[in-house]
This record gives C-alpha cells, sequence and structure tokens, in this order.
C-alpha cells in the first residue's frame, strides 16, 4: 500500500524539481525528504529518482507516480477542506505536549491566535521531554508535540517531523565573549545523568571533560548558580527567552545548536483543529524570527 506521506514528497519533489525546494514547502529536513523517496521505492519495486550532477531528475516510472500522487494529494486536501468548510471549526480539541521552554515561548501567542480566530477549539497543554512527548503522540494521549534534536537525522519511526526552527546554544558565565576552550578547569552545572549528553557532547568537542559539581534540572537554579560564580553553565535560546537572570551573560557558542520539530502521527490530512493551530503556531514562530537573537559582543543578552 502506497503511503500518502510520501506520495505528498514525490509530488513536492515532481512540482518543484528540487528536493531543497521540496523540503522548504513541506517544512520537512531535506534528509527526510531523501528518506520518503528511498521508501517510496523500496513499497514500488521502481527507481523513481536520478542523480545529475548536483540536481535530480524523475525517472519515467517516477513521472508517472507522480502525476498519480498529485491527484491523489489533490483529492485528500480537497476533502479536509470540504470538512473543515461543513464544520466550520465551531469545535473541536487540540492536545499539545512540549518541552518547558516551547512551551513558555512559543505556544503562548500561538494560543491565544487560535482563541481570537476559533475561540471554541479547546487546546490543552501539558509538559514533556521529547521521549516522552513522542511515546503520548503514539498511544494517542497527545494530537501534537513540539520535540528538539541536537543532530540532523530525523528517525523513521513512524512519526511525522515538520521542521520549526534552529535553537542556538549558548554558554552562561559572568563574564563577555567567552568559549569552552575558556573554561577547561572550571566548574560545571549540568542537568541529571540522563539529560546532559549535549554539555559532554560541546566539551568533547572542544577537547575536554567538563568538572560537573552541581547538578540541576531547573533553569532558574542554573543561573543563579551562575549568576552567583559557582560555575558555568550551557542552554538554549528558547530557555533564555523565558528566563534570563540579572548577571548572566551568554555567549553564543558557534557550530552548536538543537533543532525543535512539530510532530504528528498518523497519516495525514490532521484534524481541522489541529491544522489551526499548526497555522496560528508557525505564524507566530515566523515572527519570532526564528527564535534566534545573539547576544552583542560585551554584553549580556536580554531575550526580546
Amino acid at each position: 500500500m502506497l503511503d500518502i506521506v510520501r506520495l505528498r514528497v514525490l509530488a513536492a519533489v515532481a512540482a518543484h524539481g528540487s528536493v531543497t525546494e521540496a523540503a522548504k514547502t513541506l517544512h520537512y529536513s531535506q534528509p527526510s525528504i531523501s528518506h520518503h523517496l528511498a521508501r517510496l521505492e523500496a513499497a514500488t519495486g521502481a527507481k523513481l529518482i536520478q542523480r545529475v550532477g548536483r540536481g535530480i531528475r524523475l525517472t519515467p516510472e517516477g513521472e508517472l507516480l507522480a502525476r498519480r500522487a498529485a491527484e491523489i494529494v489533490g483529492r485528500v486536501d480537497a476533502a479536509g477542506a470540504e470538512l473543515a468548510a461543513q464544520l466550520g471549526l465551531q469545535t473541536g480539541r487540540v492536545r499539545l505536549t512540549a518541552f518547558s521552554s516551547a512551551l513558555s515561548v512559543l505556544v503562548p501567542p500561538a494560543a491565544m491566535a487560535l482563541a481570537q480566530s476559533y475561540p471554541n477549539i479547546e487546546l490543552h497543554l501539558s509538559d514533556a521531554f521529547p521521549t516522552v512527548a513522542l511515546q503520548r503522540l503514539r498511544d494517542g494521549s497527545a494530537d501534537l508535540a513540539i520535540v528538539h534534536r541536537y543532530d540532523d537525522d530525523v528517525p523513521d519511526d513512524g512519526v511525522r517531523y515538520s521542521y520549526l526552527l534552529d535553537d542556538p546554544m549558548y554558554l552562561l558565565s559572568r563574564h563577555p565573549d567567552q568559549t569552552l576552550a575558556d573554561h577547561r578547569e572550571s566548574a560545571w552545572i549540568a542537568g541529571c545523568e540522563n539529560c546532559r549528553g549535549e554539555l559532554l557532547q560541546f566539551c568533547e568537542a572542544a577537547g575536554f571533560s567538563p568538572r560537573i559539581i552541581y547538578s540541576s534540572e531547573d533553569m532558574i537554579v542554573q543561573q543563579a548558580f551562575v549568576a552567583a560564580g559557582l560555575g558555568l553553565a550551557t542552554m538554549p535560546g528558547l530557555a533564555l527567552r523565558s528566563h534570563h537572570a540579572d548577571g548572566v551573560v551568554a555567549s553564543e557558542l558557534t557550530g552548536f545548536r538543537r533543532r525543535i520539530y512539530l510532530a504528528t502521527f498518523g497519516e495525514p490530512p490532521d484534524p481541522p483543529a489541529t491544522t489551526a493551530f499548526i497555522t496560528a503556531l508557525r505564524t507566530t514562530t515566523n515572527a519570532l524570527g526564528g527564535g534566534r537573537r545573539p547576544p552583542g559582543h560585551g554584553q549580556s543578552w536580554e531575550p526580546g
């Protein structure tokens, strides 16, 4: 059986003639587009895409399936639009689970926009680490999840991942223009044993292992320790937008960032209420400027 998501990907690649442009249109990562195309070829047993220099070209079989895919996707989208119009989005429920800094920064303006346009849609929110959030998607206790990853590889786990933004990482200290290499011998503040992987990864790339002497999951506590001169910490930009303590200077770690995705489960189209919230979230995320506001050199970063 042909997967509607993969047919949508093939139709987008055929329409735009490029994996890059298809990824932008569908809000997917390029590796995700390539993965879906490969799985579609495996399912059909046909070679659908040919590499030509730095670009791609559809094979005759690919062109045939792409034409049919465009028809199928068009009918599915039309059915969803007709149903949404009939219901008028007068009722509905959206259950969103996300990590705390996404809930505090990305979700509130989207929730306000949704309430203004569709006051009868109920929005249920819950706080969860990405692994827990994805499990809630799979077991049906959530409709949407906002998750983050520290690499570009999107897993093939049955979840649909839609890219939202890059979230830069920062080194927190009491002085400007700091780098990881400046603090090989310094004391560090980290999360729990299962939540400090990114700090260890960053420091390993800088050629040392951090001397962790304080552990806390609370970003307010971590920043208070930094402000008191008890050690250093790393923190993503969204968390700093949510809370930035006086006396803490954020120096961007060039080359390190986490990617934020909106995750859904099951075949599209999504229910009308879910689609309405996704639209509101994307609008407010774009207005946020991609979640990025680097600090000025020699100054504390005060998130806007």
